[in-house]
Parts: C-alpha cells; sequence; structure tokens
C-alpha cells in the first residue's frame, strides 16, 4: 500500500460534509480488520482506509489546514500503513474497571513482544513493538501498543493463496490464542500483501 499523500486528503469543508460516509466506512474496516485474542486484548490491523480516517479526524478536531500541519500528521501516520510484506496494528488492552486496568498493567510489561502471527505452515512471527517510543515503564505496560509484523515472501504467497492465519499472547499472565481467524478478516489481511 502506498502512503497517503496530502492530494488523498479532503479539505475541512469537503470532509465536514462527507464525514458520516467516511465514518461508517472506517468503522466497518475496523470491525472487519479486528482480532479479538482473550476477553481484554484487541488488535486492530490498519491499513490506508483506517488511517486516512485517524488522520482526517485528527485534521477535522485540530481545524488544521495548513500544509506543514498536514505533512507534520502525515509523517506521524503513515508508518501505520503496511507496506505489502507486513501487517501493522493497533493492540488495545482493554479493562472497564479503571481499578482492575491499573493492576492488569502492571501485570502485563512486555505483552507486546510475547505477541504472534501465525501463519499456517510457518513458525509464528512476533510482533515489532512500538517503534515510534517506548510505551512500558517499570511498573506498567501502556493500553495502546502499535505492533509490526514482517512476513517473509514464502509466508505473503501462502496467505494469498489461503492458507490459514492465526494470533497469539504467550505472556506470563496473559496467555491467549485465535487458531484461524475469520475468513474475512483472513481476505482483508491478503489484501494487504504485495
Amino acid at each position: 500500500m502506498e502512503p497517503l499523500t496530502i492530494e488523498d486528503l479532503l479539505g475541512l469543508e469537503q470532509y465536514a460534509r462527507e464525514r458520516k460516509q467516511w465514518r461508517e466506512k472506517a468503522i466497518r474496516q475496523k470491525q472487519l480488520r479486528r482480532v479479538a485474542i482473550g476477553p481484554n486484548v484487541s488488535i486492530y490491523f490498519e491499513d490506508r482506509i483506517t488511517i486516512q480516517y485517524q488522520i482526517q479526524e485528527m485534521l477535522r478536531i485540530e481545524k488544521m489546514f495548513e500544509p506543514e500541519e498536514v505533512e507534520c500528521e502525515l509523517e506521524a501516520y503513515n508508518p501505520l500503513i503496511p507496506n505489502g510484506h507486513n501487517w501493522k496494528a493497533t493492540m488495545m488492552i482493554e479493562f472497564p474497571d479503571e481499578d482492575e486496568r491499573r493492576v492488569a498493567l502492571a501485570k502485563m510489561i512486555g505483552i507486546e513482544n510475547r505477541t504472534a502471527i501465525m501463519v499456517e505452515g510457518f513458525d509464528p512471527v512476533y510482533a515489532v513493538a512500538n517503534e515510534d517510543l517506548d510505551r512500558t515503564t517499570g511498573d506498567k505496560t501502556s493500553a495502546v501498543h502499535f505492533l509490526r509484523f514482517e512476513l517473509t515472501e514464502e509466508m505473503a504467497k501462502a496467505v494469498k493463496a489461503g492458507s490459514n492465519i492465526g494470533v497469539a499472547i504467550k505472556h506470563d499472565n496473559y496467555t491467549h490464542s485465535v487458531p484461524i481467524v475469520e475468513p474475512e478478516t483472513s481476505e482483508s489481511l491478503a489484501a494487504d500483501l504485495g
């Protein structure tokens, strides 16, 4: 997938007119590309649609329209778009109760590095996490992590040919897996690969 450019983005007025449609499209895409791993972690695989929606929303909220400001947003978000030989995802650790979340995050340090993609017939691929900045302290991990899963050419070919995809977390305090993601999710992820 190609990175987004200023030419790909809608101006503030046009986006205001089309926002409802963009929101519906982005929600559908996020639901399609969401994989729940156990009761408290979800991975949202990003693509051009989900990232463009994020950028458009940031520009709208911050009322940004100057080219330099828009370029800064593109520089921040474009690295989250897969480049044809990887998948990029946002990991969300979700506990509705704030106290429970605080305790859990203290026990889940390093979870982002124990998250893997499995392509049928291949060894697991563990995430490269938080390349922009460290989101873990000595006391706790963050509730949000950004992950990259690098695939070999052989793995990409297998996925495009219909091999099953799974996702797993193997952390001392959180071990869950999805042996086979939904077919629609798998098809969407296969489309990311060149």
